[in-house]
């Protein structure tokens, strides 16, 4: 065979072996994903801080009735490895500013094993993307749905451990200092301690995790009871900062955090920013 003839074929052999091997790399997420998601019965709770000397921020009041349809979420959190197969498969690329330079200065934290590191526009992206590849609607839980599942069908557990309880290094990790600029403490690869009743993993105490809705502050006071999702407009920052986009809700706690790691805690952020706690994952529409 002629050695340019050769050479091109070889190229095209080599280049249709890595297609094949994408292909089935996708094909492994979409199943393991799909695999992933717990069924939760729909039913009614009361959401938010009952008091109980469950000491939380203002938000998280008052406890209040809500309702909810049945839905399936997913029992681990999504994986970095995940999160750059899909936007290495779709082209997408984060909407954080400084996403590249974040990965170059926390490396350790961008390991494909560890709960992705995402803007709420990132984990949307990724739910969305299992969704339209599987012909099934899916994105993020609403806070609602979130804390339903992340306590058992809402039964008064402060924790989402295989107890209801928190105890350090047994069913979630201890508290340890992290440092932004060098991070020195990690959150652990998703499934490390026991699951929650329910089968559900790392929903106390690993990254704190994207769900759905708009934050506002006071929402507790007029939530509706039926499947609510949040309010139609999230908090604003500074107006003077026009590149700081409105706030939506996170939900879990950090592997940085103890007490601070209950199912009824509530933080908020910006949903054009992450941050090295940030973590996502998935429900779907039964």
């Amino acid at each position: 065979m002629n050695p340019s003839l050769k050479a091109i074929a070889l190229l095209s052999t080599a280049l249709l072996t890595a297609c094949t091997s994408t292909e089935d790399k996708v094909k492994d997420l979409l199943q393991r994903h799909m695999d992933a998601f717990v069924f939760v019965e729909g039913g009614s709770f009361m959401m938010g801080n009952p008091g109980l000397g469950w000491a939380l921020g203002a938000d998280a009041y008052p406890a209040h009735k809500v309702t909810l349809d049945s839905f399936s979420i997913q029992k681990y959190e999504v994986t970095q490895g995940d999160m750059d197969l899909f936007m290495e498969v779709t082209g997408y690329t984060s909407n954080y500013e400084l996403y590249k330079q974040t990965r170059d200065m926390a490396p350790d934290r961008f390991s494909k094993e560890l709960p992705a590191v995402v803007t709420w526009d990132d984990a949307m992206a990724f739910c969305n993307w299992i969704g339209i590849s599987t012909k099934k609607t899916i994105g993020l839980p609403t806070e609602a749905q979130w804390e339903y599942a992340a306590r058992s069908r809402g039964k008064m557990y402060r924790f989402a451990t295989d107890t209801g309880e928190a105890v350090a290094d047994i069913n979630m990790a201890p508290a340890s200092k992290l440092d932004l600029i060098n991070p020195k403490s990690l959150p652990h690869p998703p499934g490390h301690f026991p699951a929650n009743p329910l089968g559900l993993y790392d929903m106390s105490g690993n990254a704190i995790e994207w769900v759905s809705d708009n934050y506002q502050p006071d929402f507790y006071l007029y939530s509706p009871e039926y499947n609510p999702k949040g309010p139609a407009k999230g908090k604003e920052h500074d107006p003077a900062q026009t590149n700081i986009h409105p706030q939506k809700v996170l939900r879990g706690g950090r592997f940085y955090d103890f007490w601070g790691n209950t199912t009824v805690s509530r933080m908020s952020g910006p949903k054009n920013l992450l941050g090295l706690d940030t973590g996502f994952r998935c429900m779907k529409k039964d």
